[in-house]
């Protein structure tokens, strides 16, 4: 058995080499991942995983027998190339972690079993979306692509809504590494003179960060002593100035990328945690959600609709349109002056990351689908969305 993984970003050989010097994670559940490819490794042939996005063109197997490939793309993927990586590689098994519909032609065509593993939302407004959610949704319900995981119950639910089958759905989770228990509820403290919030995530305009600090301009001007601290990578410099622009440059400061450990510990150091991702970003469900959850910092979120049913206004979060940055800043506003509301919401994060625990981990249904044994694929029929197990 040869097992090819294709992902967009994320570069694997540069994670193994980083994790092996005792570097931190940069993402949730990195280590295990990478980990977990390589146990694979070590009951097949060859395990191999493919990143589109790196800054060279590499292939190489590392020290953990994984064979790393990097195609050396900026951004736009080329198709041919890349298939023609995939064919170099000359695969029996494929696992697809990015929505390309070249790569499933690709399987389809050449008969090999594939299953697509996803952290993605898909857009259903206008023609063009709907004409490329129609096309996707043929080939992930064509017969060689086996199953369809996808990141989180509604992210699942956005594939039955492009015309994808709920008998080849299976939503998934990464194993908790830390929960709740960690850390006692919070109450809103009685010598707020500054206010701290945190941001988490991707810096780019879709993600939201922008409509954070125009919500502290809002603040700042009524007078409200605030604080934010940015951690993650992007278009860092384009919101250094904007922040200048709007003459708050002393009230924020931007972190780079802050190891992944660490994450959970920044929220709970915070007063509150904003999560403002626009509709136009394609989120799964974010890890910026678990990690806050179980940080026990009360979350202030937009009503992106992967967020909604999960996310509850006044119950376990407090909710405000989309890019709406005024709303946002009453949200701040109503939070830090109402005791009561915010620690109802932080003894409410516990139920609130309890609801979202799904069963099916990412290690064990790659490894369920290898093996392909009877009770294996009957473990991943009893998961399927349309299973009754999610109601």
């Amino acid at each position: 058995m040869r097992l090819l993984m294709v992902q967009y970003a994320g570069d694997y050989r540069e994670a193994v080499e980083r994790l092996a010097k005792s570097g931190g994670e940069t993402y949730y559940a990195q280590k295990y991942s990478v980990d977990a490819v390589a146990e694979i490794g070590k009951t097949i042939e060859e395990a191999a995983v493919l990143c589109c996005l790196t800054q060279e063109r590499y292939d190489e197997v590392l020290s953990n027998g994984v064979r790393a490939i990097g195609a050396g793309f900026n951004q736009k993927i080329p198709i041919k190339p890349l298939i023609e990586l995939i064919e170099k590689q000359n695969p029996t098994h494929l696992i697809v972690r990015t929505p390309i519909p070249g790569i499933f032609r690709w399987a389809i065509k050449n008969k090999v079993p594939t299953i697509a593993i996803l952290a993605d939302s898909f857009k259903t407004q206008g023609f063009k979306n709907k004409i490329r959610n129609y096309w996707l949704a043929k080939l992930l319900n064509h017969q060689r692509i086996e199953w369809v995981f996808n990141h989180g119950i509604n992210s699942s639910l956005s594939l039955l809504e492009i015309g994808i089958n709920p008998d080849k759905i299976i939503p998934w989770d990464w194993p908790a590494t830390i929960t709740p228990d960690s850390f006692p509820a919070k109450m809103l403290r009685a010598d707020g003179k500054t206010w701290n919030l945190v941001y988490v995530g991707l810096i780019t305009e879709s993600k939201g960060i922008g409509d954070v600090l125009d919500a502290l301009k809002e603040l700042k001007e009524k007078n409200f002593s605030i604080n934010l601290k940015v951690a993650g990578k992007g278009e860092t410099e384009e919101f250094i100035n904007k922040a200048k622009q709007l003459n708050i440059e002393n009230c924020v400061e931007f972190l780079g990328l802050v190891p992944n450990q660490a994450i959970v510990h920044l929220m709970r150091e915070a007063d509150l945690v904003i999560i403002p991702s626009r509709p136009d970003y394609p989120e799964g469900f974010p890890m910026t959600i678990y990690e806050a959850l179980c940080s026990r910092t009360p979350i202030i979120a937009s009503d992106h609709p992967m967020f909604q049913n999960k996310l509850k206004d006044g119950i376990n979060s407090v909710i405000f349109p989309a890019a709406n940055s005024v709303a946002l800043a009453d949200c701040v506003e109503k939070l830090i002056s109402n005791p009561e509301l915010y620690e109802r919401i932080s003894l409410a994060s516990y139920e609130a990351w309890k609801q979202l625990q799904i069963p099916v981990k990412w290690a064990e249904m790659i490894n369920r689908w290898l093996d392909n044994s009877p009770p294996n694929q009957q473990w991943l029929f009893e998961h399927r969305l349309s299973s009754g197990h999610y109601n």
